[in-house]
């Protein structure tokens, strides 16, 4: 429909809502029955396709004059602009909200630096010998370039122009293909560093620090339900997903690899370090051995650091105990003459300040024995001092032989273990496999390091989300400039888009926030209050009531409007219920997954559409999601019936 078709709707709305506020509302009407009607009119209003955030705004501007008409029209527009700034400021004074943008902007740049084609070239390689392997390595590429973008309709896309062309080639079925790439895509809902997270945290005033450590498991467990059932399809039904042929699992070895494997041995590690001590070909330089060797013990580095660090950590109580009985012994002098100025003696004046080293009246300090040498650095003991005193001082003045620092006898099983499996990794490493490895080096590892780095200083304390949302938009510079695809001309669509989207989900807040205000003012949160809880519901029945609803608003409505609108619906019969707003949050993030693969407004669908090819119909997407939002329907019974899924490390972190 054309723009001034949108726009003489909105002016025909605008006059029916100013003919309402002007009429004499009807005696049987309350203004708790006109909120509802908002609510209703806000669906039907977003189905149409008019701009959610100030259709909003409108809605929320035009039940509030309402719900003041009674003071007169002046007054009731003076507190309906109040209201607006009030709710606008408040909005925009939210410290969480910061976050926003920098991820968005920082998945803009990982989007622009061209990764997603090596990560998907190496995991595939990686995955070769797995049933179904090119669908097992497109979900694992979505999972992580979703997680660093948060960007659903960029991994969708580009996984589309990507992905789809090649296991269609591969003989892979249409609708298998379809609903990996759809579902894929979606996991940057949940996985963090979610932008919806962020969202729902504003909202409902939880901490977005622990829903990050919340939604990290059930994040890794729908992936996970993902390609444990694209191996089963692969097992049951090889034909939807064909293994592929020698031909495509063969690397082509570079010159150095291709000579030191002829001539010495095909494993990485003996074979260079045979080549270093000079047997090799003359065409091959010292220099390119090294640099090979180094990169091949990449992973001994990393396994030597891990456990220098957990060796240190590993015994942190013994040493402690160890080193504050040296200093006690050191310093066993001062320790008694505090510890006897602390306990004063009988009849002690309080004049005396506290601490004070100098005798109290009447309490004459016991002299030693004509003839008797004192110890050197040691004070007698006051009359009134306790034997415990006394043996306590004893015991500090020596360290026990036997009590030296030992590490825990699961630190050795751990390196033991680990020791092992390093050995039988550098056994099974082959030159071919190095050239897989060194793929991963260039695209999975910085952008994975890039990702935990981000999600470590958030959920282990080390920075805020704002804090760690702007290191990560820094390191997508990085990354971008380190691939040579940092330029002037990507920075500013990067800064555009990112600006962009996050005018649109700012403003979606502050509509969101005087629409609430209005639904509020008229006595509509109180009425489904009374409804729902006059229904006499279960903590368990208003859960799946709750996440019914959810599913059933993803059809039609994106999570944004979902999250801005119904939420602060939702969220005041969570305490009725005794039901923990951090564990509803996750559960909601599971189920508003469904909002982009749910016929018949699901995105997903729409975004791969644009990009497939021509024989590749709507009906053959829609059908390849059907098995996968399944999955995340028994994700989401999972996740209810062992909330420790969920709830186990925010637990054990906060």
């Amino acid at each position: 429909m054309k723009k001034e078709a949108w726009f003489g709707i909105s002016i025909l709305i605008a006059i029916v809502a100013a003919l309402i506020i002007l009429m004499p509302a009807p005696a049987d009407i309350t203004n708790g029955h006109l909120g509802l009607l908002m609510l209703a009119l806000i669906v039907v209003t977003i189905m149409l396709g008019f701009p959610t955030a100030f259709t909003l705004m409108g809605m929320g501007v035009i039940f509030t004059l309402f719900a003041y008409r009674a003071m007169g029209p002046k007054l009731a527009i003076e507190q309906t602009l109040d209201l607006m700034v009030l709710r606008t400021y408040a909005v925009m004074t939210n410290d969480v909200l910061i976050a926003v943008p920098l991820f968005i902007f920082m998945g803009y740049l990982v989007e622009r630096a061209n990764l997603i084609e090596k990560l998907f070239k190496s995991l595939h390689l990686v995955m070769a010998r797995i049933p179904g392997s090119l669908a097992v390595a497109t979900v694992i590429t979505c999972a992580v370039f979703a997680t660093a973008t948060g960007i659903v309709g960029a991994v969708v896309t580009l996984m589309g122009l990507l992905a789809l062309p090649a296991m269609l080639k591969a003989g892979y079925d249409v609708k298998l293909s379809a609903g990996v790439i759809t579902a894929g895509g979606c996991l940057g809902i949940m996985i963090p560093p979610s932008v919806l997270l962020i969202v729902y945290g504003a909202v409902a005033g939880v901490s977005v620090v622990k829903l990050y450590a919340a939604a990290f498991f059930p994040g890794l467990l729908l992936a996970g339900m993902y390609v444990l059932y694209i191996i089963l399809v692969a097992k049951l039904k090889p034909s939807w997903a064909p293994p592929l042929s020698e031909e495509e699992r063969r690397i082509p070895l570079p010159e150095f690899a291709a000579n030191i494997k002829n001539s010495i041995s095909n494993k990485a590690l003996p074979g260079l370090l045979r080549a270093l001590k000079g047997e090799r070909n003359s065409s091959i330089s010292a220099y390119v051995i090294v640099k090979q060797l180094f990169i091949t013990l990449i992973p001994a580095i990393m396994f030597a650091c891990v456990i220098g660090l957990s060796y240190n950590l590993s015994m942190p109580t013994t040493q402690q105990a160890s080193t504050l009985t040296e200093l006690g012994s050191l310093n066993a002098p001062s320790t008694v003459q505090y510890a006897g100025s602390l306990q004063e003696p009988a009849g002690a004046g309080l004049a005396e300040p506290p601490g004070s080293l100098a005798e109290p009246p009447g309490a004459a300090l016991a002299e030693p024995p004509a003839g008797v040498s004192e110890p050197p650095g040691t004070v007698a003991e006051p009359p009134g001092a306790t034997p415990s005193q006394s043996e306590q001082n004893a015991a500090a003045s020596t360290v026990p032989e036997a009590d030296a620092p030992s590490v825990s006898p699961t630190f050795w099983i751990v390196f033991a273990v680990g020791l092992a499996l390093m050995i039988a990794f550098y056994a099974w490493f082959t030159f071919a496999r190095l050239e897989v490895f060194k793929m991963l080096l260039a695209s999975f590892f910085p952008l994975a390091f890039m990702i935990l780095a981000v999600l470590g200083s958030i959920v282990f304390g080390f920075a805020t989300p704002s804090e760690a949302a702007a290191m990560g938009a820094f390191g997508g510079i990085l990354l971008a400039l380190c691939y040579r695809r940092l330029n002037m001309p990507m920075l500013k669509e990067s800064v555009y888009l990112a600006a962009r989207t996050s005018a649109m989900v700012c403003w979606l807040f502050v509509g969101s926030s005087i629409f609430s205000a209005a639904f509020a003012l008229l006595g509509g949160q109180q009425i489904i209050n009374d409804w729902v809880v006059s229904m006499d519901l279960t903590p368990l029945e208003f859960m799946i009531l709750a996440q019914i609803v959810i599913f059933l608003l993803g059809w039609p409505l994106e999570w944004t409007e979902i999250i801005v609108i119904f939420m602060p619906i939702f969220l005041p019969l969570l305490a009725h219920y005794n039901i923990d707003p951090l564990f509803f949050g996750i559960l909601v993030a599971l189920n508003l997954q469904t909002a982009f693969l749910s016929p018949p407004v699901a995105m997903s669908a729409f975004y791969l559409k644009g990009v497939a090819p021509s024989h590749v119909t709507l009906n053959q997407i829609f059908m390849g999601m059907l098995p996968f939002m399944g999955i995340q329907i028994v994700a989401l019974i999972l996740l209810y019936a062992f909330p420790k899924i969920g709830l186990w490390l925010p637990e054990v972190l906060y």
